[in-house]
Parts: C-alpha cells; sequence; structure tokens
C-alpha cells in the first residue's frame, strides 16, 4: 500500500515533467533552427564532374604542356654525343602568355635560370661522357642518363622540383582563400595536381589514353595499393570534396578547408613516400654484388630524382607543409647535394660502404616527421602500378 508521503512524491515528479519537457524540446528545435549554413549536411558524390575541366583548365594546363615540353628538349641529352640548346630550354621556361616561370617560386627560379642555373649547365653537360669519381670537364652521358661533373642529374632537378616549386606552389595559391574559391578553381587545383576528373590511377597510356595520371598524381598511383585507404583515394576523395564544398549553394566554407588540410597532407606525404621509394631502390641496388654501370646509372638517376623531390619544396608558403627549410637542408645534404658546399652524389657509386647508410637515415626521418607507420615505409619500396598492372 502506497504511503501518503509516496504519492505526493509521484504528483510533484508528474508536474516537473510536464514543465520541463517542452522547455528541452523547444531549446532542442532552437539549436537545429540556428544551426549555421556551413554547418548544413554536404553530400559528397563518388565521381568528380569533369563538364567543365577542359574549359576551366585552359591556362592552366599550357602551363602543364610547358613542363612536358621542357622534359622532353632535357631528356634529348640523355643520347650520347647530343648537345642540348640552353636556349631552347629557356625558351620553353620562359615562354607563352602565361609561362611555367610565373608559376614557379622566387627561389626555385633563381636556381633554374641564369649563367649557372639549372638548364644552363645542362646544356653545357650535354655531348660529353661523365665517369663516376672523375669530377673534371663539365659532365656528359653516363648508362641512360645526363649527369654533370659531380654526378647531378640536372634534368630531375627542374623537372621533379617544378612538381613542388611550380605545381604545387600554384595549387597553394588557388587554396589561399577559401571565401574565393570556386568550382573552376577546384578543375584548376585538380589539373597542378595530375590526375584527370575520371581518376585512373595509372600512367598507363595504352590502357587508359589522355586519361593518365601525370606529375604527383603519377607517384601518388605508384604509392597505392588500390585497396581504397592509399595516398591516391585519399586525395581523390579531398578533391571530390573540395569541388562539391565550393559547388554547394551557399558554398560549405568548412567542409571547403578541411578538404584543403586534406588534400596539402596527401600531396605531401606522396612527395615524401617517393623520397622513401627512390632511397629504397638506392639501398638496394648499390648494395648488390657488382651492379652493372647500367645499374648504377639508375641508381643514381633515383636518387637525384629524391634530390628534385626535396629541394622543389624549399621556401615553400609554411601553412602549405609540415617539413621545414632546416630538415630539407638535412636530408638534402644527406644526398651529398649540400646547398652551402659542393654537391658529390658520384660518391654513393663509388663508396657504397659507407654512403648508403645516409639513404637509410633519409628513410627514417621522413618517417619521423610523416609518423609513416613500418607497413607504410616497406610498401613505399614498391611502384604499385606496375605490380598490379593496372
Amino acid at each position: 500500500m502506497q504511503t501518503k508521503t509516496t504519492t505526493v512524491l509521484k504528483q510533484a515528479l508528474k508536474k516537473l515533467v510536464f514543465i520541463c519537457l517542452p522547455l528541452a524540446l523547444g531549446s532542442l528545435l532552437i539549436s537545429c533552427d540556428n544551426k549555421d549554413d556551413d554547418e548544413e549536411i554536404l553530400i559528397i558524390p563518388d565521381i568528380y564532374d569533369g563538364t567543365n575541366y577542359v574549359a576551366n583548365t585552359t591556362t592552366h594546363s599550357t602551363v602543364r604542356t610547358a613542363l612536358i615540353n621542357l622534359t622532353n628538349e632535357m631528356k634529348k641529352g640523355r643520347a650520347t654525343g647530343t648537345k642540348v640548346d640552353a636556349n631552347a630550354l629557356n625558351s620553353i621556361y620562359t615562354g607563352g602568355t602565361t609561362s611555367l616561370k610565373s608559376y614557379t617560386s622566387a627561389y626555385y627560379n633563381g636556381k633554374i635560370e641564369g649563367a649557372t642555373g639549372f638548364l644552363s649547365e645542362l646544356a653545357k653537360a650535354s655531348g660529353g661522357t661523365f665517369v663516376p669519381g672523375v669530377t673534371t670537364g663539365n659532365g656528359g652521358t653516363y648508362g641512360a642518363y645526363l649527369f654533370d661533373e659531380t654526378g647531378v642529374e640536372l634534368e630531375q632537378l627542374v623537372e621533379k622540383g617544378l612538381f613542388g616549386a611550380a605545381l604545387y606552389n600554384q595549387a597553394l595559391s588557388l587554396m589561399a582563400s577559401h571565401t574565393e574559391f570556386t568550382p573552376a578553381k577546384a578543375d584548376q587545383l585538380l589539373a597542378m595536381y595530375g590526375a584527370s576528373p575520371l581518376f585512373k590511377s595509372s600512367d598507363n597510356a595504352s590502357k587508359h589514353g589522355a586519361d593518365i595520371d601525370r606529375f604527383m598524381a603519377n607517384y601518388g598511383a605508384r604509392r597505392d595499393k588500390n585497396d581504397g585507404s592509399g595516398l591516391y583515394t585519399k586525395m581523390k576523395v579531398a578533391l571530390i570534396t573540395a569541388q562539391a564544398a565550393a559547388k554547394a549553394t551557399p558554398a560549405n566554407h568548412a567542409k571547403m578547408l578541411e578538404a584543403f588540410e586534406n588534400i596539402q597532407s596527401a600531396w605531401e606525404k606522396i612527395n615524401a613516400a617517393t623520397v622513401i621509394n627512390y632511397c629504397h631502390s638506392g639501398i638496394s641496388t648499390l648494395s648488390s654484388t657488382n651492379p652493372t654501370d647500367a645499374q648504377k646509372a639508375g641508381a643514381l638517376h633515383a636518387l637525384n630524382e629524391a634530390i628534385g623531390f626535396l629541394h622543389g619544396w624549399r621556401t615553400l608558403n609554411t601553412s602549405g607543409r609540415k617539413i621545414t627549410d632546416a630538415q630539407i637542408d638535412e636530408l638534402l645534404a644527406l644526398l651529398n647535394y649540400p646547398l652551402n658546399g659542393t654537391p658529390k652524389p658520384y660518391v654513393f657509386l663509388t663508396d657504397p660502404l659507407n654512403e648508403l647508410p645516409k639513404l637509410q637515415q633519409i628513410i627514417t626521418k621522413l618517417k619521423s616527421i610523416y609518423a609513416f607507420s613500418d607497413t607504410e615505409i616497406e610498401d613505399f619500396k614498391k611502384n604499385w602500378v606496375s605490380e598490379q598492372a593496372r
């Protein structure tokens, strides 16, 4: 039997619920009604809308073509006895209504142009022969590549350096203000990365024609196992999100900023992972028993690609990268390319026993900077496009 006290308490509780419940519901409704536009749910599509890509990227495609043409002109020097014209190289680099030079950071442009710049030095080295350890003359061909007298492959310092110093530099400019970011700029950002709107994750033109990945997208595909969680996939999702956020009415700036952070992070990690890949390659080849001259030349070529990938990020806007200039300088020195001294990457060929540990140091330092896992470091050894015949 209920006591009088129990009955009174129950009645009081009912009154309290009657009073508080409407207040709580009202508070919830007010919270929902006052939701900021940027906090509205943005539906992210599975595919990138390439409808206006060609029209929106006319200028940026011209710059991309200039980089391809410059690389092809430099590659002529790989043929034994073939001289390369410095004026032709500079004309491609500086020519056009919108030049490749205009996209390049001031620091790196200073390295490329001039009487002692990369382009002029490449022209000087062409037509000769390079012998590792013999640092007289201007250099020349060795194996399938062209090196200066110190073993620097200037072609790689220009091409791979411009992936960062020009293409990523322009990408940072496009993402500088989220309030001015449009669907057209999303297309231009994609162009600078090098993927097509179809994101083929492959550089195999025989399979994919003009839709292949170029520039950093090509290396993003190589570093991605195609399991849905790799760096290429993360870049794809982030670029699709950036476009969707820009197309929303009104634009979803919160999602856009999130996409920008993911783009910058994945782009930089692809760059670092590729340096790790080339260090792995150098260690593997040069620690083998009696590597051939062709193999040695290939290893030196790989290490020069690593130099280019790293050097091009020097002095870029610090808000768009995790690695510092001091860290870049330290890594370049380990590659025997000190910025304030005489480069000598050839010593990786002439003294591998003492030099190869430097490459492992680079891998360890990059692993720490980007918090790569042991599994990722191991996976970065492979070109997954080739492995999976994509």
